[in-house]
């Protein structure tokens, strides 16, 4: 007989980074002997990286697992349909003390083809960023395949890159085919499809402590460069109080910004799993049967089966993310 499915939560995943620092550590709480923690897997299917439950009496499973056992009682009827057991999301925490590699990520098409996954639309909403901290999203003029390869092979790749200098509840949207990077002095919570391709454009002349400077990918990049993406990567949104204020809606997750400064009945109505990351303060995901506390730096999956909760708090912010 199976358990009856309740709130989830999962072990982090931690990954040691050239450019990772210690806020996942200081910040977020996240104990580990890692150097330079750089990422903090919250809920992951990636191969060789799969979440383990750290709560309640499913504790020690894996995301494959219950994906196996529950189906479409955790993720939902047209996920499961359209995604098998694959969870489709990745959710992240990421720290970097220093830039990261600008890179890029192919479309579904291309990472299917050349990969076996799917591609890897992503969005970033910043926790906190030191000041004068930036991220690199785009081209800050208009683009095309030959300017941009003169500007790689003569290092100047910088000159043409759009530098936003950014702050606590900074929103993006990156699609596929868009050059980007987090730079330095940022923290952020990343949501994107279920997959762990970069193709890596230049990674500002690093070397490792054994004098290696890491892989680029061009070859493979030119293909995934979308050149003519609008300017549309910032996202703007509403915050209102106790009510789900929509951020990005994509045909791969849907994201909305809650504010909870009192107790609010939640229904899952979408035929999804619902994901709260906590990016601010403390709140409580209350059912019939569970009661749990979600901190800053936390993250819970609601399963699709599950209905009806509340959501318990004096002040928290929370990303409510479903597909």
């Amino acid at each position: 007989m199976k358990d009856k499915l309740y709130p989830l939560m999962f072990k982090p995943i931690l990954k040691d980074k050239i450019w990772g620092g210690q806020k996942l550590k200081t910040l977020l709480n996240k104990p580990s002997d890692l150097p330079n923690v750089g990422e903090s897997w919250e809920i992951s299917d990636v191969e060789g990286d799969t979440s383990i439950v750290s709560n309640g009496i499913l504790k020690g499973q894996s995301l494959k697992q219950l994906l196996r056992t529950y189906k479409d009682e955790l993720i939902g009827t047209k996920n499961f349909k359209q995604f098998g057991e694959k969870f489709p999301l990745l959710i992240k925490f990421i720290d970097a003390r220093e830039d990261l590699s600008i890179q890029l990520h192919p479309n579904d098409e291309l990472a299917a083809k050349r990969h076996n996954s799917f591609g890897k639309t992503e969005m970033w909403y910043v926790m906190q960023a030191d000041e004068g901290s930036n991220l690199i999203v785009g081209f800050n003029q208009d683009m095309t395949p030959d300017k941009y390869l003169k500007h790689l092979e003569e290092k100047t790749l910088t000159d043409i890159l759009n530098f936003d200098q950014v702050k606590s509840g900074d929103t993006y949207f990156i699609e596929v085919g868009r050059v980007h990077a987090i730079g330095a002095g940022v923290m952020l919570a990343e949501i994107q499809q279920t997959s762990d391709i970069t193709y890596r454009v230049y990674d500002w002349d690093r070397v490792d402590d054994q004098g290696n400077e890491r892989e680029l990918h061009n070859d493979l990049a030119i293909d995934a460069f979308d050149f003519n993406m609008p300017d549309n990567f910032r996202v703007s949104y509403d915050e209102e109080l106790n009510t789900s204020n929509n951020m990005v809606s994509c045909p791969y997750f849907t994201t909305n910004y809650l504010q909870v400064n009192q107790n609010i009945k939640k229904r899952n109505t979408f035929d999804s799993f619902i994901i709260y990351v906590c990016v601010e303060g403390e709140a409580k995901i209350v059912t019939d049967t569970h009661q749990e506390s979600l901190k800053k730096g936390q993250t819970i999956l609601i399963p699709a089966g599950l209905k009806d909760f509340e959501i318990t708090s004096e002040k928290a912010t929370l990303l409510e993310v479903y597909v």
